[in-house]
């Protein structure tokens, strides 16, 4: 009998049965609110009607249409439909499956472009599983140990983490952009450097968000030295942090964008969006693959766009992000080893530290459990697991954030006692 790898280790023991919106039940019709949404990728809910009818409709007429041997309408359709949303600059589109192959192909495009060899990334960021994009993934060591070697020519630049440094968002600012020139006056050289990879909010790296100055002086230095911007946005596009892109808080002009995740409810699909000058410099053959740009994936996307256009997704993920956000930040008030409550959206972390103010991953770690076990499924990040993340559907109700927000005061007290 075969069984799945003793390396894949599960956050929540729930074996869910179904979904419904926020919800989840298992085979006893157990219900458990769910605020976790598959590390942020049904954007709309578990089983959205309108995506679910668009995937059924579809996967009676194409089920799969190898985008390189034959166009089909749902991608011609999500591509067009992708201009109502991407930066206007940013108007040709390459699809694949998962973040990691995005990031690969950004990667990928940025190198040709330029013929240049090198990346910076920043520390704290997650970009992937797969050997270039685990390369260039800094937020944890066990997204990278146990194959070396890895890629060459990538180089590491700090991130403005306050939290991290224990000093203000400008100074961090300050201090991550005068790293990065002796970065490139030190490590890569800017001839030699293709492009930077960023997130607009760390996302395993513990949910910090980036600065408007920070982006500035990403897009000030990429002018100068011709460098590519390619902002990562896998996690936070889609209206996870209240605005459809997470760099639209912080006036990010990339040059690459990348996306998957909330994208398509669910369905693997993700790509980049380039300008078409940029995407032109592409080598021949290089843009590919067997599976991307899945014509069932496609149509839930479409759908997927329609259902956050037509009700409002990207202002509830603000307002209800605003409201867990405060209820959050309510119970951190009574328990000292809640050092912090940070996001923006619905993408919030509650970051524990101990008496000596050292992560405290295990404490993290037994109050999600315990969130679990009373119906609330969390997931933690952060490079010592001492932050619990709430990532749940845009569709969030009001009543729903209350309910999480009891469930969460409830675990915290179980696990640390009354303040």
């Amino acid at each position: 009998m075969a069984e799945l790898s003793p390396a894949l280790k599960q956050a929540t023991p729930v074996v869910a049965t179904r979904g419904e919106g926020v919800y989840l039940f298992d085979a006893d019709d157990r219900r458990y609110l769910d605020f976790t949404a598959g590390i942020g990728v049904t954007s709309t809910g578990h089983c959205h009607p309108k995506v679910v009818t668009a995937a059924q409709e579809q996967v009676g007429q194409l089920i799969h249409g190898q985008y390189t041997t034959i166009m089909h309408q749902p991608l011609l359709t999500l591509t067009e439909r992708l201009g109502e949303v991407l930066p206007p600059a940013l108007d040709r589109a390459f699809f694949s499956n998962s973040g990691s192959e995005a990031i690969e192909a950004a990667l990928r495009l940025a190198r040709q472009a330029t013929g240049r060899p090198n990346v910076v990334v920043f520390h704290g960021g997650f970009h992937g599983r797969t050997v270039a994009a685990a390369s260039m993934t800094t937020s944890g060591t066990k997204f990278r140990s146990g194959f070396s070697p890895l890629m060459a020519g990538v180089q590491v630049s700090p991130f403005p983490d306050p939290g991290h440094f224990g000093w203000s968002q400008e100074e961090s600012t300050e201090f991550a952009l005068r790293q990065l020139d002796y970065t490139l006056q030190t490590l890569s050289a800017p001839n030699d450097t293709a492009a930077f990879f960023v997130e607009p909010v760390l996302g395993e790296g513990g949910y910090v968000p980036a600065s408007t100055e920070f982006f500035a002086g990403l897009r000030e230095r990429a002018d100068r030295h011709g460098i590519l911007l390619v902002v990562d946005e896998v996690q936070t596009g889609w209206g996870r942090t209240g605005k459809f892109w997470g760099g639209d808080h912080f006036n990010a002009q990339a040059d690459i964008l990348v996306t998957a995740k909330g994208l398509a409810s669910g369905f693997p699909l993700s790509g980049i969006a380039a300008s078409h000058a940029l995407m032109e410099k592409a080598w021949p053959g290089s843009q590919g693959g067997t599976y991307g740009a899945n014509a069932v994936a496609c149509a839930a996307a479409i759908a997927t766009l329609d259902v956050i256009t037509e009700e409002g997704l990207v202002e509830n993920s603000a307002a209800r992000g605003a409201q867990l956000k405060a209820a959050l930040q309510g119970v951190a008030d009574q328990h000292p080893q809640i050092t912090d409550v940070r996001g923006l959206g619905l993408m919030i972390a509650n970051e524990f530290r101990d008496a000596d103010g050292k992560p405290d991953g295990a404490t993290a770690s037994a109050v999600q459990q315990e969130a679990a076990r009373r119906g609330l499924l969390l997931l933690t990040c952060g490079a010592w697991g001492q932050c619990v993340r709430f990532i749940p559907a845009l569709v969030v109700g009001e009543q729903d954030v209350e309910e999480a927000a009891g469930l969460w005061q409830e675990a915290v007290t179980t696990v640390l006692g009354t303040a």
